[in-house]
This record gives C-alpha cells, sequence and structure tokens, in this order.
C-alpha cells in the first residue's frame, strides 16, 4: 500500500496543484490526505485522490467556491450524481449570468470610450508622450549612481503581457528638474526619482522597452553623468564614451499619479534582514495568483501586532485587519528597497501594501493585496 501512496510533493507534481495549496485544501477539509505520519507531520494521498485533486484544481479554475467544491468531492464517487450536477449547472448558470453582466459593462464603457474620441472636447489631453510627439527633445543629464538606484527600485515591478506593452517597460517622466521612473505589472507599482540638469522644462514620458533598460543599466558602472535624449519615438544614453539607443514603446502610459492615491495607512519601520527571515520562514497560505485564472500563489499574510510593529500571521490567525500579499512579490519589493531599514505602510486588507524608503517619499513600491481562499 505504502508503494501506492503519493507524498505531498508527487501530488504536486501529478495533480497541478502546489504543495502550499495542498496543503490549504487539507487544512479546509477540502482535501484531506488518506494518511499523515504521527511523527513527521508528513501527508501522503492514496491513488484515488489523484482524480480528486485533478477534479479539485478544474473546479476552482472555472472559480467554484470551496463550499460547493466540498459537496462535488463528496458526492463524486456516489452512485447518485444528481447533486453533482446541479451544483455544476448551478454554477455555470452563475458563470453565465456574470458574464452577460461583463458584456453589458463593457458595452457600455466602450460606447462612452467611443464617445470620447469621437468629440474632442471631452478628451483630457495628457503629458506630452515623447513616443507620439515628433516635436519633443529633452536632453537632461542625470547622476549615473542615482539613475542606477533609481532604475534598480523599479524594474522588477515591470510587465512582461504582450498583450499590454505599454507596461513592458519603464515610464521615463521628466519634468523640471526630476526624472521619475515607474513601472507596473498592475499588481505591483514601484517608483523612484533621481535629479537632472540641463532641461527644467515641460512635463515630457517616454516609455523605455525592459531590454533598453537593462542595457542601459549596464552602462551605469561608475559616476560619469549620463546625458539622457529623448528625440521623437528615439531614446539615447550616454555615459563618457558609451552608448546605447532604441526606440521608445509606441503606446501611453496609464497615470501613475493616480494610481498611487492610496488611503494612508499605519507606517511601521522594519528591519530588513530580521522581516526578510520572518517572511521566508513565516506561515504561507494559498490565494489566487493575480493575472492567472485559477492559478494559486503562496501568500504572506501580514498584520500589525499589538507592540506596534508588523508581523507575519501564523496559521489560523483570523485578524481581521490582516493584509495577504504575494510573497514573491513582497521579497522583491524588500530587496528593490535597498536599505537596512525600510518602512511598511500597512492599511485595510482591500488597501495596497506601501514598501518606502526611510530617507525619501520619492521611492516606494505598491503591492496589490490579494483575496484568501474561502
Amino acid at each position: 500500500m505504502e508503494s501506492e501512496m503519493r507524498s505531498i510533493g508527487e501530488m504536486a507534481r501529478d495533480s497541478g496543484l502546489g504543495v502550499s495549496a495542498l496543503r490549504f485544501y487539507d487544512g479546509a477539509g477540502v482535501l484531506v490526505p488518506a494518511w499523515v505520519d504521527p511523527v513527521s507531520g508528513y501527508r501522503w494521498y492514496g491513488p484515488e485522490q489523484l482524480e480528486e485533486a485533478g477534479l479539485l484544481a478544474r473546479l476552482r479554475r472555472a472559480g467554484m467556491p470551496l463550499a460547493d467544491i466540498r459537496l462535488v468531492l463528496a458526492g463524486w464517487s456516489g452512485a447518485d450524481t444528481d447533486l453533482v450536477r446541479r451544483l455544476l449547472e448551478v454554477h455555470l448558470r452563475r458563470l453565465e449570468r456574470g458574464l452577460s453582466d461583463a458584456r453589458s459593462a463593457f458595452s457600455a464603457v466602450r460606447a462612452l470610450l467611443d464617445r470620447r474620441e469621437k468629440d474632442p472636447m471631452t478628451v483630457l489631453r495628457p503629458a506630452t508622450t515623447a513616443a507620439t510627439d515628433a516635436t519633443a527633445t529633452v536632453r537632461p543629464t542625470v547622476s549615473a549612481r542615482e539613475l542606477a538606484a533609481a532604475l534598480d527600485a523599479v524594474r522588477f515591478a515591470a510587465g512582461t503581457d504582450p498583450e499590454l506593452p505599454m507596461l513592458c517597460g519603464v515610464l521615463f517622466d521628466i519634468e523640471g528638474d526630476a526624472l521619475r521612473v515607474v513601472a507596473t505589472d498592475r499588481y505591483r507599482l514601484a517608483v523612484a526619482q533621481a535629479a537632472t540638469t540641463g532641461y527644467g522644462g515641460p512635463r515630457v514620458q517616454a516609455i523605455v522597452p525592459s531590454p533598453l533598460v537593462d542595457a542601459m543599466r549596464a552602462l551605469l558602472t561608475d559616476e560619469t553623468p549620463v546625458r539622457l535624449t529623448v528625440d521623437g519615438d528615439r531614446v539615447t544614453w550616454e555615459a563618457g564614451d558609451r552608448q546605447t539607443a532604441g526606440r521608445c514603446v509606441d503606446h501611453e502610459f496609464p497615470d501613475y499619479r493616480r494610481l498611487v492615491r492610496v488611503p494612508a495607512g499605519r507606517r511601521v519601520p522594519v528591519d530588513v534582514a530580521a522581516f526578510r527571515e520572518a517572511v521566508e520562514t513565516g506561515a504561507v497560505r494559498t490565494g489566487e495568483a493575480l493575472g492567472q485564472d485559477g492559478a494559486t500563489c503562496d501568500l504572506t499574510v501580514l498584520k500589525v501586532t499589538a507592540a506596534g510593529g508588523v508581523g507575519v500571521c501564523e496559521d489560523g490567525d483570523d485578524d481581521p485587519a490582516r493584509v495577504a500579499v504575494n510573497r514573491d512579490f513582497l521579497l522583491d519589493a524588500l530587496a528593490a528597497g535597498a536599505r537596512d531599514r525600510l518602512v511598511l505602510e500597512v492599511g485595510a486588507p482591500t488597501a495596497p501594501l506601501v514598501v518606502r524608503r526611510t530617507d525619501t517619499e520619492d521611492a516606494y513600491s505598491l503591492l496589490m493585496p490579494v483575496r484568501l481562499e474561502d
């Protein structure tokens, strides 16, 4: 019998459910292992549970609530499958109603968009975008050290979805004597700033594709000032006798200044090394991976402690003020902060978690909260 059992790692590999997801579904009483080693606590699954795990994965991808999934699994192997069929039909109708509502809402939004495009008086003009304005030419100079630090602080948040090319790069937002660099993949957003000289003019924006950003970052190896030239749809960096150039992304970046208007939360300083260790070794929960239908991700659940710090919630901690974020995204943001101490701004469970530096208000990351499983 033991040879027929699957370890939790083998079950994860064969079923498509992650180890953390299997642990969660065990704790939720949805897919309980056939046997748990009383000494080590290691989980083992019976051969028949592979089919149940695959079924569970499919139903979660279809968005079925866990309460219904419990009943489906309970009735799956029974002689009377009427309940299972009815639950599937009810959920399908729920999805169809949701799709119908979404289509109606999207039709209304498209109508409003068509109206805005046809009536120029209703369109708000954005800042000049160099990629679409052949007359826009700016040549600011920026410290290599400051620019390198700014790029390092935001590069991790750049998107990779080819269907959203305007997010697959870093926004260079030049205004007056400041250069702001911004990146977002919808689920996290990072902003940093560097001082410039030699321009001082009105706001100009250019989206620099990620490969070109990486090539630029490779040039920033010393204190040589960098001359940044944005000329129409082309951007060039010169650092001494080194140069790299390429085309900007021919799209408009979303209004990040609007995206960062979030309700103020409680600001708590953290020792980065200690906090990182707490995140890496602390309890992990499972949630829906943002942008991946039905997929799961490891979550770190945070709360402000009674002592005024930020702690990782243990399993079973249902503090109503807890905030769940993608664990990997949080670790990326801590690394990008590049400081021994950072400030976490923790608000409502539905508000973004903000990771700030202690020495400036101009460099920070926002992480969207993730809904915990039912």
